[in-house]
């Protein structure tokens, strides 16, 4: 008898792991336990306090407002959030001291971009110390350029000699394309035209620089055929969906990225939040291209890690 119930509990032990791996096959999916996504944002901005008013203005999509309240907090509270979702790696633009200060606290996941025109980049560097820069690592990214902005466009000549160290030193460039908030003309800056964000601007700036690469933020949102047209020409052109994957309404958005899926652009389309003051941007961001019902499984992860690694560079 002792050794029939000895039998019984060994084969009832020798069952309990098919039975767990069963089980486990059973749950819906949203319930199996996977292993976090890697994410690289190619859309960041490393700000500090003193570049927005006290108190920050609210997330205009969520409505709330950031909790940081000196520069330490906010850096803290940025990097943590990119932590947190898995983002590991950053494109961060700003300004050379600020993008310093974030790359030091996490040299492994910030890659530096040089903001112009921004707050202590409201001048270009000579092209001496523009190539010893990007030499040293200092500036891995030219851009982002925000030139509509400022009335100007890429094919303005003051941009060409560097843009020349650039394609001779393999350093991609991230250009603003697009729209911008509400009333910029009547605010920031009054050079600001809407038909200088036409990414169909860059054209000659291609012609003449065929290796150099290019970033369209923002995707040329809304200039849908002329965007495609370029990226269609052009396979040295990538394109970002900052801003429009949390700032946009969804389906407005949906809409916009299926169309340039279903062109066939699923291998030049990069994950970016275009973060600014608002760490939720990041995670709603990055549950509304998860959540795309039109994107398979490799689409995905071709827009968070795939396309930008080849992009960049990144091993």
């Amino acid at each position: 008898m002792r050794q029939l119930g000895f039998s019984i509990f060994q084969n009832l032990f020798m069952r309990i792991p098919c039975l767990i791996i069963g089980w486990i096959f059973l749950l819906p999916a949203d319930k199996k336990q996977a292993t976090p996504r890697k994410i690289i944002d190619v859309h960041f901005h490393a700000r500090l306090t003193t570049d927005y008013p006290n108190p920050p203005p609210p997330n205009p999509t969520t409505g709330k407002i950031p909790k940081w309240k000196n520069d330490k907090e906010m850096m803290d509270l940025m990097l943590a959030t990119l932590k947190e979702n898995h983002v590991v790696k950053v494109i961060a633009s700003g300004n050379l001291r600020t993008v310093g200060y974030y790359q030091e606290a996490d040299p492994e996941r910030v890659i530096p971009g040089f903001d112009y025109p921004f707050k202590g980049n409201t001048s270009l560097p000579d092209t001496t110390s523009f190539a010893r820069y990007i030499q040293e690592k200092k500036i891995r990214v030219f851009g982002e350029l925000a030139l509509q902005y400022e009335g100007k466009t890429l094919s303005d000549p003051e941009f060409e000699p560097y843009l020349a160290i650039c394609e001779r030193l393999g350093t991609p460039v991230a250009l603003h394309t697009g729209l911008a908030p509400p009333n910029t003309p009547y605010t920031c800056c009054p050079k600001f035209r809407t038909h200088l964000g036409n990414p169909q601007l860059i054209e000659e700036v291609l012609i003449k620089h065929p290796k150099l690469k290019i970033q369209l933020m923002h995707m040329g949102f809304p200039w849908v055929q002329e965007t495609k047209a370029i990226m269609h020409i052009y396979p040295q052109v990538y394109a970002d969906i900052g801003v429009l994957d949390w700032n946009r309404p969804v389906a407005e958005f949906y809409s916009y990225l299926k169309s340039f899926i279903e062109s066939g652009f699923g291998k030049r389309i990069m994950f970016g939040s275009d973060q600014m003051a608002w760490p939720d941007a990041i995670p709603l961001a990055i549950h509304n291209v998860e959540t795309a019902p039109f994107l398979t499984e490799e689409q995905k992860q071709d827009i968070f890690y795939n396309n930008a690694a080849r992009f960049y560079n990144i091993k």
